[in-house]
């Protein structure tokens, strides 16, 4: 990764927006709100190249208890070249700095992508365990 310059600020709106939208997930996220969402973010990881955003991770929850690893996503121009395994780098690495004793660390893989996150320890609990989520829709 010598080309790219990794921090630990949050993404622009506009950034946040594009990486979104170069994965397919515009139709998912409301981005009238992203700032805030951003904003309320517990840690974040960008990667650039040349000032351009190629990546980002964030970690969200309560602080305390809970955390949840979200938006690992990195433009598909840029996709497997480690940039996504440097992202959970960071962010696994200020959980094991910041977050205390038998916190629970969460996250929702892609279908395909679990042995990703398995290389970071992450495992599925399945069938004992199963991650659900719901999404309000205020447009029904």
């Amino acid at each position: 990764m010598n080309t790219y310059e990794i921090k630990n600020i949050n993404p622009t709106v506009e950034e946040f927006k594009y990486l979104c939208e170069s994965v397919g997930w515009s139709d998912f996220i409301n981005f009238e709100v992203v700032e805030t969402s951003l904003k309320n973010s517990i840690y974040c990881v960008t990667v650039k190249e040349d000032d351009q955003i190629v990546g980002m991770g964030r970690i969200v929850g309560d602080g305390a208890i809970y955390f949840y690893i979200q938006d690992i996503v990195v433009h598909p121009t840029y996709q497997k070249n480690g940039i996504g395994k440097e992202i959970m780098n960071k962010l696994v690495e200020y959980l094991h700095t910041n977050a205390p004793d038998k916190a629970f660390i969460g996250l929702f893989a892609s279908q395909g992508n679990e042995s990703f996150y398995e290389k970071f320890d992450f495992k599925d609990y399945s069938p004992n365990m199963t991650g659900m989520f719901t999404v309000i829709s205020k447009n029904s």
